[in-house]
């Protein structure tokens, strides 16, 4: 019998309304990077934010709408990284529905590691194969020269990612090192509850991924919920923050494990199911 973890935010009557709003902000900056791509951050997190708004209107994400949100999040993370990755000419990228040309802007202070986290995240959630190679042949010192505030245990989970999509060796030695950099006495300038309760559970669970743990997945990903809803509601302005909707490394981890055949054994808002058992896929072109 699967595990429940429940959401702390409830749909309000306006939800749905309030996301198509968001898709719609999303859709005009969309149109509004092919004058110029220097806002694509913008566009990127309004994309990730309307993802989470549709989510909260639809939690098992069974609706075309919130697929279709999840899927501009994605295709904007993979171009963000795309126009950041060549200082002059073009890009071809394919958003919303049809190639957009691009121009490219060169290296960008947001072009770094947490804004990477997220797009490879949405890209394996979204199964892109594709996109996922091309964000995984970025190099790390790409993301360190765009933003070398990040603590050390960020290059180290990147690196890991990549080396476990592009079979590089050692992924195993590589994953024990970003779990030891993530120990609260390493990485000391991180808030404890946000190390805890947001940026470890998903390399716990890469760990059990990677060891096929059958068993052991499934209490992990349920933990991983429990810290992520325990972080969300810390405060009562946290607890009201539509970020919070949606456990994006968790799901991610549990797209993983759903293709690998291991069990999830959890059911919860914070991982939509039909994203996790990728219901919608192959809609449309991504």
């Amino acid at each position: 019998m699967a595990v429940t973890v429940a959401t702390h935010l409830a749909a309000g009557p306006d939800a749905a309304g309030f996301a198509a709003r968001l898709s719609t902000s999303v859709a005009r900056r969309v149109d509004n990077l092919e004058e110029s791509a220097d806002a694509i951050d913008f566009a990127f997190s309004t994309a990730v934010l309307a993802l989470q708004a549709h989510c909260v209107a639809d939690p098992e994400a069974d609706t075309l709408e919130t697929w279709q949100a999840t899927v501009t999040a994605m295709q904007l993370g993979s171009a963000l990284f795309a126009v950041t990755g060549a200082s002059e000419g073009t890009v071809e990228c394919f958003i919303s529905g049809r190639t957009r040309t691009l121009k490219a802007i060169g290296p960008q202070p947001f072009a770094d590691a947490g804004n990477w986290l997220l797009a490879f995240w949405l890209a394996v959630i979204c199964r892109e194969q594709r996109r996922m190679t091309e964000l995984s042949e970025i190099p790390l010192e790409r993301l360190r020269s765009a933003d070398d505030s990040y603590e050390e245990f960020y290059y180290h989970w990147v690196d890991v990612q990549q080396s476990y999509w592009l079979r590089r060796p050692e992924v195993a030695e590589r994953l024990i090192s970003a779990i030891e950099m993530s120990n609260p006495e390493v990485a000391r300038s991180l808030p404890q509850d946000l190390l805890q309760g947001l940026l470890y559970p998903p390399i716990n669970l890469f760990y059990t991924f990677v060891r096929k743990n059958v068993d052991g997945f499934g209490p992990a990903l349920a933990e991983a919920l429990h810290l992520h809803k325990g972080y969300w509601t810390l405060t009562e302005e946290r607890a009201e923050d539509i970020d919070g909707a949606v456990a994006l490394g968790p799901l991610a981890m549990a797209c993983l494990a759903y293709d690998g055949k291991l069990p999830i054994g959890v059911e919860s808002p914070f991982i939509p199911k039909y994203l996790v058992e990728h219901g919608w896929l192959g809609e449309f072109p991504t």
